[in-house]
C-alpha cells in the first residue's frame, strides 16, 4: 500500500480538460507551476494523488509554468471541477510494508 505526504496546501482548479476517446492525449494528468510543485516534492512526470472532497485519484503531473500560482490544470480527474479546490500529494511507493 503506498504511503502519502502530509505536507499538501490546498490549490484551487482553475481549468479542467475532458479528452474524448479518439483524441491523442488522454488519461488523468495535472498541471502545476515549477514552485508550487517544488514545495509539494513532485516532479514532472511523477504520478501524484489528487484529493478533492467527494474522491481521490491518481495522475500524471506536468510542469507548467503557465499555470497561475495556487491554482491546477486538470484532464480527465473524476470527481473535481473548476474552481474547487484539491490538494496534490505525493505517493510514497519506495516503502515497502511486510507483514
Amino acid at each position: 500500500m503506498a504511503k502519502f505526504s502530509l505536507f499538501s496546501p490546498p490549490l484551487q482548479v482553475v481549468g479542467f480538460i475532458a479528452t474524448r476517446s479518439g483524441d491523442p492525449e488522454r488519461g488523468p494528468m495535472v498541471r502545476m507551476r515549477p514552485d508550487d510543485a517544488l514545495i509539494r516534492l513532485v516532479s514532472d512526470g511523477e504520478l501524484v494523488r489528487v484529493v478533492s472532497e467527494r474522491r481521490s485519484e491518481i495522475a500524471v503531473l506536468e510542469i507548467d509554468e503557465t499555470v497561475p500560482r495556487g491554482g491546477v490544470v486538470l484532464r480527465d480527474v473524476a470527481g473535481a471541477s473548476p474552481s474547487e479546490i484539491v490538494r496534490i500529494v505525493k505517493m510514497e511507493t519506495d516503502t515497502h510494508r511486510y507483514a
